[in-house]
């Protein structure tokens, strides 16, 4: 069965992908240096985590709409939802305590709709 799926549309969504879990490792990694290492708390946790994660799903789903020929904000929603499906994934294996939650469906939608208007962004500007 074709799903119309060409090998440069799955190209970019990958791409998209590397590049948006390659941020998160380096604002994470960055973040909990910045912990350890000063005196700064914790206490900003969620919004390093939200903001990171909005700007990965944006840049994820940008470069999967660049290789779109249309639906720019199918592809980056697509792009959000695998990110954070694989975030999910990830943190299942390095956390035994975790469990979804308000907060984790915060997290599938603010991927998605970040994905989606990276996805936007990505066919609009490709032109």
């Amino acid at each position: 069965m074709e799903l119309g799926f060409s090998t440069k549309q799955i190209k970019h969504l990958a791409v998209g992908l590397l590049i948006a879990f390659a941020i998160t490792c380096i604002v994470f990694l960055s973040y909990a240096m910045l912990i350890t290492y000063t005196n700064m708390s914790e206490r900003n946790l969620s919004i390093v985590v939200a903001v990171t994660t909005l700007l990965s799903v944006m840049v994820a789903g940008f470069d999967a709409a660049k290789g779109a020929a249309s639906r720019g904000w199918l592809w980056g929603m697509g792009a959000g939802l695998i990110y954070v499906l694989i975030l999910a994934a990830i943190m299942v294996v390095i956390l035994p305590t975790f469990a979804v939650d308000v907060r984790t469906f915060t997290v599938v939608i603010l991927g998605i709709a970040g994905g989606g208007l990276g996805g936007i962004l990505g066919i609009n500007l490709k032109k």
